[in-house]
Parts: structure tokens; sequence; C-alpha cells
């Protein structure tokens, strides 16, 4: 059974209390959006990834942004010119606010960079409008249904349910959004525009991977007792002492000591086994000394605890 189901429920629902507050919402952030989307493409392409169509509050917000989706899906440029004369091709230019419109959105937002973080704060109002109607309705469901009280709950579980569902659901993106972007990404590592992935030290490895991506996750399989340790400590080694990047090693293995030692090992080519007994020459301290430096700086963190999973 649903709300729609419930014996007389639209013609009784006057009876429920009624709501006067204003639904949450955040005008400055969907202007800020888009204007930040009709001043760079790379800002349409970091927004689609946050929010959809329906999480604007406005309609001619929700308009606007859709119009620059579509342009930007066709390849075509989306700013305050093209998107007007969508609008006026559509005959919803004056829906949308008018031409002028369009350039108040970009002189209100501060910076096109922060577009991404103003998207959130829409989706973020926009899920909150969402769970204010289904406990409206719930509200009302509780005034007016009559029925098994188990039915009843059951009903209003899956108000909230809807909620949820309906924000996973939206994470399904269509291919043709994300070629352009696809096409923005290889355009700028051709030009030397955007770094390759974090470099593992090795170069054959580094030349099949073109280093370590964000998303990735890289499994290590092997016998044991092959250097399926060794590997992983010297990928991390790489990137944060060599690189700069920072890491983090989670070990169940080996306590933080003993990582630390192999690390000082491997830097300093002196032997685990002489840095373990404390037998070391003059010139492995010196060559120790001389890695300490680099190595202090290093963005590198280790956490060996038991209860890890």
């Amino acid at each position: 059974m649903s709300l729609a189901e419930v014996p007389n429920f639209d013609e009784r629902r006057s009876s429920a209390p009624e709501f006067d507050r204003t639904p949450p919402q955040d005008l400055v952030a969907e202007q800020s959006v888009l204007g930040g989307m009709l001043l760079s493409k790379d800002a349409i392409g970091e927004v689609v990834e946050v929010i959809r169509h329906r999480d604007f509050y406005r309609p001619a917000h929700e308009l606007i942004f859709e119009v620059i989706v579509d342009l930007y899906g066709r390849g075509e440029p989306a700013d305050a010119v093209t998107v007007s004369a969508e609008l006026t091709k559509r005959g919803e230019i004056t829906r949308a606010g008018g031409a002028p419109y369009l350039h108040t959105l970009i002189s209100a937002v501060p910076t096109a960079a922060n577009a991404s973080y103003y998207a959130k704060i829409v989706r973020e109002r926009a899920i909150a409008r969402r769970l204010v109607e289904a406990g409206t309705k719930i509200v009302q469901l509780g005034y007016v249904a009559e029925g098994d009280v188990d039915s009843l709950v059951d009903m209003a579980e899956q108000e909230v349910y809807q909620v949820t569902e309906r924000r996973a659901g939206e994470d399904f993106v269509q291919l043709s959004s994300l070629i352009p972007s696809a096409l923005d990404q290889i355009e700028k590592l051709q030009s030397g525009e955007l770094a390759e992935g974090i470099k593992t030290g090795f170069k054959d490895l580094d030349a099949l991977t073109n280093g370590f991506h964000p998303g990735n996750m890289i499994v290590i399989a092997a016998r044991p007792a092959v250097g399926k340790s060794t590997l992983g400590l010297d990928i991390a080694r790489h990137a944060s002492i060599t690189n700069g990047d920072c890491s983090v090693i989670f070990s169940l293995e080996m306590s933080r000591s003993e990582i630390t030692m192999r690390m000082l090992s491997a830097e300093a080519r002196v032997a685990l086994n002489n840095i373990r007994s404390g037998a070391l020459s003059d010139e492995e301290w010196s060559r120790l000394a001389r890695r300490m430096g680099e190595i202090n700086e290093a963005p590198l963190f280790i956490d060996d605890s038991p209860n890890l999973s």
C-alpha cells in the first residue's frame, strides 16, 4: 500500500497540520554553482558529478542547469551567450529570468574553482527538502489514515527509504555526459597540465600503469615469503620520501619499529642486519645521517594497531 491508496487521503489531508516554514534551500549556493559553470567547463565536469537538475530549489536554476549540461554534453561551449541563445530557441528564456540574469550569475560567483563545493551545499539542501517532504507525508498519514498500524509503519518506512534510494539512483551517469571531461583530461595529460599518476619507483611497472591514480585499488598477490611486504614498503617509500606524496602504511604483520628500520636500511643502503644489531661502521653511520633529514620530512604515516581488519 502507498499513500495514494489510503482511503480519502487527498480529501482528508487538509486536517493535517500545515507547515509554513520555507523548505531548506540556499539560493546563493545555487547561483554560485551556475555562475561557476558558465565561467569554466572544468567546473561543469565537477558539478555534474555532485548534483542533478532536480536538486535545485528555484525552477529557473533547474532550467539553466539543464541547458548548460546539455550544451556541455554536445561538446559545445556553455557560456552566457550560448545558454541564452539555447533558452531563447526553446522558448524558456523568460522562465529562466531573462538573458541579463545569466550575467548576474557570473558576476555573483566569487570563483569558478569552488563550484564543486557550492554544489555539495545544493545537494545537502536538496536531501533535506526530501526528508521534510517525507516527514510531512508521514505526519499526514498518522493523522488521516485508518487501518492496520503495521501497514502504516511500513508505508512510513517506504517514504524515508525513497529519499536514500533516490539519492543512490542518481549516482548513475550517462556515458555521453562523461566523454567531454575524459577528453579534457587526455588533452591536459598531453600538454603536461595534468600530472601523471604516483610513481612506484619501478620503471617497468610505471611504464605499464602510468603510476597509481585516484580511485585505483592495487592488489599485490604472490606466494608467502617472496617479498610482497617489501615491495609495498618500497612503493610507499618512493612515493613519500622521493616524490613527497602522502602515504599511509597499515600493517598487521610488522611493527612500526620494524618498518622504520627497513625504511632506513633501504634509504641509507645499509644492511638490515647491521641496523638491527647496531653494528654499523663509521661509513654506514654517515650514510644514515645524510638521509635522515629527507626521511624526517617525508609525509609517511604508519599504523600497526592490532585491531585493524
